[in-house]
């Protein structure tokens, strides 16, 4: 880039960009580019899910973090929150009494704030501490320090959060915010831990003879679009279009040692990938 004059005499910075519309279709895909830089490349993004596991307590909670303390010297991590039940309750009655989506998005943060507060405590010992969506660019620091990072994964979309296709729960919940927070540092593995051995045909909770998917192209996988999911469909979407981080991994945080595979690069559950 340089410096230009105008007849006027004023000076701009010359870019393919300048006096351009940002909507022209031809100026959009000369923007595109195979790889991006990628800050934190050896980062592991590991979400834990509210309802899944921190609702479930300290027999399920504890064995975890156990397991994300034995880990952090060798594998550098982020630990995102989900929100869970207390979520689903605040949403019930945001919803009967008419509230939009974007209200319904930043009251989901604040419980999934809630949980990352707890699970920093509980990790202080060994380095834990609370961060914020802000303090993203800190991490490389806290890492440097041996700090164990503990973020609440609700996306900053807040009020602005983008209306949902059908009814008004917000599209844009944890799942989403660990991979966009992966994404956006480059990370190495953007890890969901939930209490079910990953995806299925059916709900396996309702459907016994569900089949077990052990991996599956993400593009595929919305293809089929199936009835229930256990992860966020515009997860899915941002997967699809993912430029760092080719593979979202799901684990049964339940199972000793499951975590601690999926951090040595095993896959103890489902694997949905990016085809290059």
């Amino acid at each position: 880039m340089s410096l230009k004059r105008d007849e006027s005499g004023r000076l701009h910075i010359e870019t393919p960009l300048m006096a351009e519309s940002l909507m022209d279709k031809t100026l959009l895909r000369g923007t595109e580019t195979e790889t991006v830089f990628r800050p934190l490349p050896d980062l592991n993004v590991v979400k834990l899910g509210g309802q899944s596991i921190i609702d479930r307590g300290r027999s399920v909670v504890l064995p975890l973090l156990d397991e994300i303390v034995a880990a952090r010297a060798e594998h550098p991590l982020l630990v995102m929150t989900g929100g869970g039940t207390r979520s689903r309750h605040a949403y019930a009655i945001a919803l009967d009494l008419g509230m939009p989506t974007g209200v319904l998005a930043k009251l989901g943060a604040s419980i999934s704030e809630q949980n990352a507060l707890m699970i920093s405590l509980l990790l202080a010992p060994h380095g834990g501490v609370k961060i914020g969506h802000d303090d993203v660019v800190k991490l490389p620091a806290y890492l440097a320090l041996g700090a164990i990072p503990v973020m609440h994964a609700m996306p900053p979309y807040s009020l602005w959060e983008e209306p949902a296709a059908q009814g008004r729960i917000p599209p844009h919940r944890t799942d989403t915010g660990a991979f966009l927070t992966a994404e956006v540092v480059g990370a190495r593995r953007c890890i969901l831990v939930k209490d079910e051995r990953g995806l299925f045909t059916a709900d396996p909770k309702k459907d016994p003879a569900a089949d077990f998917i052990p991996e599956i192209e993400v593009n595929e996988l919305l293809a089929v679009d199936l009835e229930d999911l256990a992860v966020e469909r515009a997860m899915l979407h941002a997967l699809a279009h993912a430029r760092s981080v080719r593979e979202v991994l799901l684990v049964n945080g339940r199972v000793p040692g499951n975590l601690t595979r999926a951090l040595a690069g095993e896959n103890p559950g489902t694997r949905i990938y990016r085809n290059a």
